[in-house]
């Protein structure tokens, strides 16, 4: 297995509680490939993925490398997997956004909006993890790399086909939408809470009615 690399955070270089588990039994209770499957998220999304080692990762879950490597085979498959379940819950929020509202396509539209602002304002918020990933492993082959592409495909579509439901003549509100929720993340990165990002459901509704009237 290979060393760790430079710029690898190492488990010594890790805080105490970075790792956030969340409430249940102690870790050393629960098994060990849901301890470090938690862990990883954490890491991963604090970090950056290049930046966490697999010692890192298994210190912090108090498992061994070796049972690391007898959950997951590699790195590579532990943050695809890690990716997958963050996929999985941000199409689950989704689902429980529109189901809360009216059936009608540009109202959902609009409540997506309103809950993404909420989302992307979370102090706890660095980035979409799932675009974070796809900057920091450009790499096509590599398997996390196509769970982000794949997840941002299926997000865009998902746009598209409520724009369309919503009467939108062509892709083009979709696309801007799509923009708007991507930049939003890079805004509340860079400017914060109080900077653009408190205003994109603002921002939606504005594109919303510049495309359907």
């Amino acid at each position: 297995m290979a060393a760790r690399k430079s710029g690898e955070v190492g488990s010594g270089e890790l805080g105490a509680g970075t790792a956030c588990a969340p409430d249940g039994p102690p870790a050393s209770k629960r098994p060990a490939r849901d301890r470090i499957f938690e862990t990883a998220r954490e890491l991963f999304y604090q970090h950056g993925i290049r930046a966490v080692g697999v010692e890192a990762i298994a210190a912090e879950a108090e498992a061994t490398k070796m049972t690391l490597y007898r959950n997951f085979p590699s790195k590579d498959e532990l943050v695809a997997e890690v990716l997958r379940e963050q996929e999985r819950e941000y199409w689950a929020w989704w689902d429980g956004v529109t189901a809360m509202c009216c059936s009608d396509p540009r109202g959902q539209l609009e409540a997506i909006f309103d809950a993404f602002e909420t989302k992307a304002c979370d102090m706890n918020i660095h980035g979409c993890p799932l675009a974070n990933a796809a900057i920091e492993l450009h790499e096509e082959n590599h398997p996390a790399q196509q769970v982000s592409v794949n997840y941002k495909r299926s997000l865009h579509g998902r746009l598209i086909d409520l724009c369309r439901r919503a009467g939108a003549a062509d892709d083009e509100l979709a696309d801007a939408l799509m923009l708007l929720m991507e930049g939003s993340y890079t805004a509340r990165v860079t400017l914060g809470a109080d900077g653009p990002a408190r205003s994109v459901a603002r921002a939606a509704r504005s594109l919303i009615r510049v495309h359907l009237g």
